[in-house]
């Protein structure tokens, strides 16, 4: 038998479960994992929610029904969770874990500093309390050209004007999450208002406002981690039995982690301060070296801020999309459980 792979596994967060992944999770783990279905389901009920099972059935995907954050997270959550313990364990060994935003939840279960079944009570918990917020959103800004390469100095002159819109009076702006090619800022209305009409040209798309998402990431989240703190305790947490590393690139390893400032840090810094998604993954492959990087769905659009991330420190020689999409072709480095034939490749 061939040795194992090590891995690194992402967890995604928003906007993963859309139209095409309606029913997906019925179809891929609805025999394997009943029981565990039903135990999210039971959760939900006893909270007067819609199951798990019956969104993911429903006839039609909604807009305004599945990307609320009270269905979306539990969706992502349930997906993402279920994908991670069909990993064949004979071929990959899961060296770390990390996760987008919302995925640092989905994050916690992989990594083991709660339960699989905790997990989902904090995701569902989390759907609700992420719409506990004051006014505003976030805008999505490309910052890399077609080859996924850095734009430069793009970067720094959004950063600026994001700071100088920030010191107006009554006028709270941002930086939410770094996504490598992508920064998301989060504010109140007047801010957005200002960088939507103030933003220096982007490449690949004009800045995009985030349909339904709150001013994630930023002091504006101060009711959703009051709720929190106040909701799930430091009992439901344990030390990790994987790495996991966070939305500052802090690494909580085995037997060297107080559950209870993991607590800290989930109800914490990483609802009210920005996320590094691209640093987390930087410090991940760069401290652990993993053979491949496995993204669990629901669906695969986190795969190019991974792959933007890599190309950041190019790493093992990849300095742009060109360089990703050639390795990709010959030795897969990411793979990507939203792709039928690459979840043939780590499922087995």
């Amino acid at each position: 038998m061939s040795a194992k792979k090590t891995a690194l596994v992402v967890a995604p967060g928003r906007g993963t479960y859309g139209k095409g992944e309606l029913g997906s999770i019925a179809r891929l783990h609805g025999t394997r994992f009943a029981d565990l279905i039903a135990n999210f389901d039971a959760q939900r009920a006893e909270r007067g929610q819609p199951t798990v099972t019956t969104l993911d059935g429903a006839d039609r995907f909604s807009v305004a029904t599945h990307m609320r954050g009270d269905v979306a997270a539990p969706l992502i959550y349930t997906a993402t969770a279920l994908d991670y313990l069909s990993i064949d364990r004979e071929k990959y060994d899961v060296v770390a874990v990390a996760g987008n935003s919302m995925g640092w939840y989905s994050a916690l279960a992989l990594g083991g500093a709660v339960s699989v079944a905790d997990g989902f009570r904090i995701s569902n918990a989390m759907g609700l309390n992420s719409q506990t917020h004051g006014p505003g959103g976030q805008i999505l800004l490309q910052v890399v050209d077609e080859d996924w390469r850095p734009v430069p100095g793009l970067r720094d002159r959004l950063l600026d004007r994001v700071a100088n819109i920030a010191s107006r009076p009554g006028h709270d702006l941002a930086l939410s999450i770094d996504l490598a090619g992508m920064l998301v800022v989060a504010g109140n209305e007047e801010g957005l208002a200002a960088l939507l009409a103030e933003a220096p040209p982007t490449p690949g798309r004009d800045p995009l406002r985030l349909a339904g998402h709150g001013p994630f990431h930023t002091p504006l989240m101060f009711g959703s981690s009051d709720k929190a703190k106040a909701e799930l305790p430091a009992a439901l947490f344990a030390a990790p039995a994987i790495p996991m590393v966070d939305g500052r690139g802090h690494i909580w390893r085995r037997f060297a982690s107080d559950p209870a400032a993991v607590w800290d840090y989930t109800f914490g810094h990483q609802i009210l301060a920005p996320y590094d998604f691209a640093l987390s993954v930087q410090v991940a492959v760069r401290e652990y070296a993993p053979d491949v990087l496995i993204l669990p769905g629901p669906g695969d659009t986190l795969g190019g801020a991974i792959a933007q991330s890599l190309i950041g420190i190019t790493w093992q020689g990849i300095a742009g999309k060109a360089d990703f999409m050639a390795r990709q072709a010959s030795d897969p480095i990411l793979l990507s459980m939203g792709r039928v034939e690459q979840r043939a490749l780590v499922t087995g």
